[in-house]
């Protein structure tokens, strides 16, 4: 019979760094972190090869003392939990710092020569308080006296240097330089109090003041073009705040590394958050572009539990369904308020100024286009749903006419206050030019309506309709494995209120009575299991939720105003009216830009006048 043994200590430091320490990136951001917990109000970091051969964090904060050198880099040995609670069951629910395992030092060290050089504040002119201790792989070199200011200096070199079976599934130093260089602007724009500087292989590469605003901080590490094409968000809602900006729908990118989260002033990389964001921008970004936004949320400690994992980027909610319909109602309700604009208006200021107003009724010139269409053609959307088209307050309606525009009227003295301007004509029976005070603004006349299309719909009750369930005369039995039929059934009542009522047919089936009307000829199989991949993947069922807004989003789509048609000048202006009181009339239902506006000054560049 095999004997068990306790491994010995270097061994067991070894194998705790393969969780805490898997990569250079992963010792940065463990030590960055302790400097902030230190109180540091300058940090400043420097890279030899990405961090493969040397990575070195300076910072000025309170200092250690030579004996809590050496208890720092033992195993489980921390100062940040409170001294009162240690031993207690809600110790580890109290934690208000990014550090508290008390095991990145020590793993570390043992995969790594390790210098750690430190000296308490208050401790005099005296350069032998200082106090150096060098540890190479697990093995104690040195323990004595250094020269050094009030701070800590901590050196990481040839990092898994005796692990070769580590250092070989280390990437690139080029590859391994951009983590960490992650690593350094997700920590910078939590804490825009605290100083950052990061050179590598001897060039400054970032450099940040401290003090700064968070809106400045954010949009000078992840673009600065952000800071006119954001919205600050600032809200509450009982113990919970959200902070931070979001980038309009029409400033998005291709890949989601662009969104960076916060949990208490912790970077996190969290599945409900990121499901939250991507509700949130579910009608305004299309599929494969992805919002650029950096959100803080705050909330009580004991809410929400940080000791999922050693590296402490995954979270636990205790109230996950609050926390969502926090973070979605709350970036909705931004963007609502400032998303009039156009990521490629340069004229913030005077967007800004646009006042929120509710759905009105339209002008006749407007209904003009709203009335008469057949919004939801089963042919054209490919659904079953009723029709619930606004009407106006009388039947009365300009004809279209079929001729170019007629001649535009002149700007008014209160035509300064229109956004949009006044409308000249129309470019290639597609595009609405318009002049306004301070320059030319370009409009698709289709994108615009689609916009304005999708919220008259909504605020006629387009959307419940949608979601309207449809019995099926027949249920039908859908095999999925136990865990799939598991999430479902935990997600039924949620569904249900979407259209899509299903109950538990046995350990591995669902049984399916109703889908949504607009959703009526799809396969119920494909449906659930979609479904249930959502679940796993977000922990909610967005993707029911996603085909409900594209049902609306295709309504609105043929319903709209199509390019190509000839629109008059009362039906042009109306629609650039109608749209400077629409929320989210910025961009489409797709997210793309539905206008954009080119500065007088912009306008005499191009002839050569400046």
């Amino acid at each position: 019979m095999p004997q068990i043994r306790r491994l010995p200590e270097s061994l067991v430091n070894r194998i705790a760094a393969g969780e805490v320490v898997e990569r250079p990136a992963a010792a940065l951001k463990e030590l960055i972190e302790n400097a902030i917990d230190a109180g540091a109000s300058r940090i400043a970091v420097q890279l030899i090869e990405g961090g493969l051969s040397r990575i070195e964090v300076t910072d000025d904060g309170c200092g250690m003392a030579p004996a809590d050198m050496a208890l720092a880099l033992e195993r489980h040995a921390t100062s940040k939990l409170p001294e009162s609670l240690i031993g207690e069951e809600e110790s580890i629910e109290q934690v208000l710092t990014l550090g508290f395992r008390g095991e990145a030092l020590p793993s570390i060290a043992s995969v790594a020569r390790f210098t750690l050089e430190s000296r308490p504040h208050g401790a005099g002119q005296d350069p032998g308080q200082g106090w150096r201790r060098v540890v190479d792989h697990g093995e104690l070199l040195e323990d004595g006296p250094a020269a050094l200011p009030p701070g800590t200096r901590v050196r990481v070199e040839q990092l898994f240097h005796k692990v070769p079976a580590r250092r070989k599934f280390l990437r690139t130093a080029r590859s391994e330089y951009a983590a960490c260089k992650d690593v350094v602007h997700r920590l910078a724009m939590a804490r825009p109090d605290i100083g950052f500087t990061l050179d590598h292989g001897g060039r400054r590469a970032l450099s940040l003041q401290p003090g700064e605003a968070l809106a400045t901080r954010v949009a000078g590490i992840i673009a600065r073009e952000l800071a006119d094409n954001g919205v600050a968000i600032d809200l509450d809602r009982g113990s919970m705040r959200l902070t931070g900006i979001a980038g309009l729908p029409t400033y998005n990118r291709g890949v989601a590394d662009h969104q960076y989260l916060f949990v208490n002033g912790r970077p996190v990389k969290d599945r409900l958050l990121t499901g939250a964001v991507r509700g949130a921008y579910s009608d305004m970004l299309a599929r494969d572009r992805h919002a650029v936004l950096a959100l803080f949320l705050t909330l009580p400690p004991e809410d929400v539990d940080v000791n999922v994992h050693p590296a402490k980027i995954e979270v636990r909610f205790r109230d996950g369904q609050a926390v969502r319909g926090f973070i979605v109602s709350g970036l909705r309700q931004a963007l609502a308020t400032g998303d009039r604009r156009s990521a490629q208006s340069p004229d913030v200021a005077a967007m800004g100024r646009w006042q929120s107003e509710p759905l009105a009724e339209p002008s006749p010139a407007l209904r003009s286009i709203f009335e008469g269409r057949d919004w939801t053609s089963p042919s054209d959307a490919g659904v079953s749903s009723p029709r619930p088209v606004w009407r106006g307050p009388d039947s009365d309606t300009l004809a279209a006419p079929m001729g170019r525009a007629e001649t535009a009227e002149e700007l008014s003295p209160e035509s300064a206050r229109y956004p949009l301007g006044i409308a000249r004509g129309q470019v290639a029976n597609t595009y609405i030019v318009a002049e306004a005070a301070d320059g030319l603004v370009l409009v698709d006349q289709h994108a615009a309506h689609e916009r304005l299309v999708l919220e008259r719909l909504r605020a006629a009750g387009a959307e419940d309709a949608v979601k309207r369930s449809q019995a099926l005369l027949m249920p039908d039995v859908v095999e999925l494995e136990e865990t799939a039929c598991d999430r479902l059934e935990d997600a039924a009542d949620k569904l249900a209120a979407l259209g899509l009522v299903i109950e538990r047919f046995g350990p591995g089936a669902m049984l399916v009575r109703a889908v949504p009307a607009a959703l009526g000829k799809s396969n119920p199989v494909a449906l659930l299991r979609d479904i249930d991949d959502d679940l796993a993947k977000h922990g909610e069922a967005l993707l029911l939720g996603e085909k409900l807004d594209l049902v609306l989003a295709t309504m609105a789509c043929h319903g709209s105003v199509r390019a190509g048609r000839i629109l008059s000048v009362a039906e042009m202006n109306a629609l650039l009216r109608e749209m400077e009181r629409t929320p989210r009339s910025g961009q489409c239902n797709h997210g793309r830009p539905t206008w954009v506006k080119l500065s007088m000054e912009d306008v005499e560049k191009l002839f050569g006048r400046h």
